[in-house]
């Protein structure tokens, strides 16, 4: 019997990708999403997910749930026996977590905590969890790596993200037999290679190069670049961008660290180069062969001139090390675009 691992979020945009390397490495996703982050298809179920039916030619179990709906969460846990749990769900725009702090307090920590706890009273003691880079805050040294200090957030999403990891770290500390990877993410870009699932962001993307790309299909006029006068190559942001279907399979890497009865570790997944917003510019021109209007615009609040990944501690540990270069990652994210110009609320891909 293949082991079965709880993913939450899983019909969202990083969500999704996990659970196609999930299935291809022999694990039984079970997807829980309450929908907002991801599309609904046919059957209530995440588009996502019925694309990758297709893709894999097999059928996914899921349910529509909400993390905070405590009993739903438990009925499920009693119907299942879990090997171990991926934990996406949450809110995730940071602008908007500087405009409703309390709703992302409120949204992913409540929902964290009881996901913790169903996992404690069913014997469920092994987790993934998806972190972020924004958990460090305004670099003190470049590359960052696992010791640079955390906490110093700029944003409320960023401080969800570092209460999560703390809560997780006292959990492992309080219970010994808990395992948990806490996975500090960079900047997740691309898609599957099929062109059928990748990130469709609802409403005006908070994420470079999803606008980068609508901006390339048509559906927005022009980029705004905010600022161009730090201290980096260009004067343009610098940052690390990792293809997303790598940092899937650094999950797949994480889950079998869980194994080694690891306690509670963490480990950046990023390529451990950056690249200026200009630079991701040329690169989605060269891919789509389309002139990318932009305009500067003033800096923004809460975001930093350079913030790229020392990724050296997860390939010595875990096995894992991104393999897919920038070419190929906006090669990819162009294929998505040009087949699903409206993302997944179209009719089914163009060809």
């Amino acid at each position: 019997m293949a082991q079965k691992v709880l993913v939450t979020g899983g019909g969202g945009y990083i969500g999704s990708h996990c659970v196609v390397e999930l299935i291809e490495a022999g694990f039984c996703p079970v997807v829980i999403d309450n929908f907002s982050n991801a599309v609904r298809g046919e059957g209530d179920v995440p588009e996502s997910l019925r694309r990758i039916e297709k893709i894999l030619d097999t059928s996914i179990e899921f349910h529509e749930l909400d993390l905070l709906d405590h009993p739903g969460l438990e009925k499920l846990f009693k119907q299942h026996s879990f090997s171990a749990v991926m934990h996406f769900a949450g809110l995730k725009a940071v602008g908007e977590s500087v405009e409703q702090p309390l709703r992302y307090y409120q949204v992913n920590l409540t929902a964290t905590m009881n996901l913790l706890e169903v996992m404690q009273t069913h014997g469920v003691r092994n987790l993934v969890f998806s972190s972020s880079a924004t958990v460090y805050g305004d670099p003190q040294r470049l590359p960052i790596d696992e010791q640079h200090p955390v906490g110093g957030c700029t944003n409320p999403y960023g401080k969800t993200k570092f209460f999560i990891e703390e809560m997780i770290m006292d959990q492992c500390k309080a219970e010994k037999d808990w395992n948990a990877v806490l996975l500090r993410y960079f900047n997740p870009i691309g898609a599957h290679s099929s062109g059928l699932i990748g990130e469709d962001p609802q409403g005006i993307p908070n994420n470079l190069l999803p606008y980068v790309a609508q901006v390339a299909i048509g559906r927005r006029k022009h980029l705004n670049v905010f600022g161009n006068d730090y201290d980096t190559i260009d004067g343009t942001g610098v940052r690390d961008y990792i293809h997303v279907v790598d940092l899937a399979k650094g999950h797949i890497a994480a889950l079998k660290k869980l194994k080694d009865n690891c306690g509670c570790k963490v480990y950046n997944l990023g390529t451990g180069t950056g690249y200026s917003v200009l630079q991701m510019v040329k690169a989605m021109e060269k891919a789509s062969g389309i002139e990318i209007m932009y305009l500067i615009a003033p800096r923004r609040g809460g975001d930093v001139a350079s913030c790229y990944a020392d990724p050296r501690l997860a390939e010595k540990e875990l096995g894992w090390k991104a393999d897919f270069n920038l070419e190929r990652m906006c090669k990819d994210l162009w294929r998505w675009q040009s087949k699903n110009p409206t993302g997944f609320t179209n009719n089914g891909p163009s060809s």
